[in-house]
């Protein structure tokens, strides 16, 4: 469903990527694994194209996302085929549980009437297992744990046909970061959505992947099914999913 060949991206003498190639077939959960500052962040920016790449291709269904002179129109359906779930849930201090997961149902093109929405919404949030009284509440009034369900019951409020995980459980203690990769893992196979994760949880890439792609120095060092992951020769891989402190993967920075 979305296919990258030769992605480079620099910001001045920063080269982040440096040639990326990486297919996600539609259906499937693509984790995207990697150290701080390897250019995971870019390249899913890439593709939504909020950043332009250098040079490169970069297709979904085939057609090129970044092409030039598309319409506000066309850009706008392009948009409303992806959810997002942001790293720090980027939620709406000024607006209650509801009026958040809502947000794409009533600004968005469907401009949907308040009672609709407000009904999808407090579907979308017993999904991710939380009732209706959290509704009116402020996210402010949320633990961190409900915060970030209440941001994933708002990535699937519009049922997107790809949905952007951005570390989902950053800040997160063990037992609510299990339950966080349990809700993406049934909601990405319940909707049959195409998925991509940002991450460096192993536990989080355990769960919720079906493939494993590892970036390192601008490029996908490995890619390959998460079954396959710890059998890999790769030394780049097995040093940063064994969290080991030596191998060809500089620790000081």
């Amino acid at each position: 469903m979305i296919e990258l060949h030769g992605v480079h991206k620099s910001f001045g003498t920063n080269r982040v990527l440096q040639g990326v190639d990486l297919t996600i077939a539609r259906g499937t959960s693509m984790v995207i694994i990697g150290g701080s500052g390897t250019g995971k962040s870019v390249l899913l920016k890439c593709i939504l194209g909020l950043v332009t790449p250098d040079r490169g291709t970069i297709t979904l269904d085939g057609q090129d996302v970044t092409a030039k002179g598309k319409s506000g129109a066309d850009r706008d359906a392009f948009l409303a085929r992806f959810g997002m779930l942001f790293q720090g849930g980027a939620l709406f201090d000024s607006l209650n549980v509801w009026e958040n997961v809502a947000f794409r149902l009533r600004r968005g093109a469907q401009k949907l009437p308040r009672d609709e929405a407000r009904a999808i919404a407090l579907e979308k949030l017993a999904r991710v297992g939380l009732g209706a009284r959290v509704a009116d509440l402020f996210p402010a009034e949320l633990s961190g744990g409900m915060q970030k369900r209440v941001s994933l019951a708002r990535a699937i409020a519009a049922t997107p046909e790809v949905i952007f995980f951005d570390e989902p459980t950053t800040g997160l203690d063990p037992i609510m970061s299990g339950v966080i990769n349990a809700l993406i893992r049934e909601i990405v196979t319940e909707m049959g959505v195409t998925a991509m994760t940002i991450t460096h949880d192993m536990s989080s890439v355990r769960a919720i992947a079906d493939q494993v792609a590892m970036l390192h120095g601008g490029v996908v060092r490995w890619t390959g099914p998460v079954t396959g992951m710890d059998n890999a020769l790769d030394p780049w891989l097995q040093q940063f999913i064994h969290g080991r402190a030596t191998g060809p993967i500089e620790t000081v920075r």
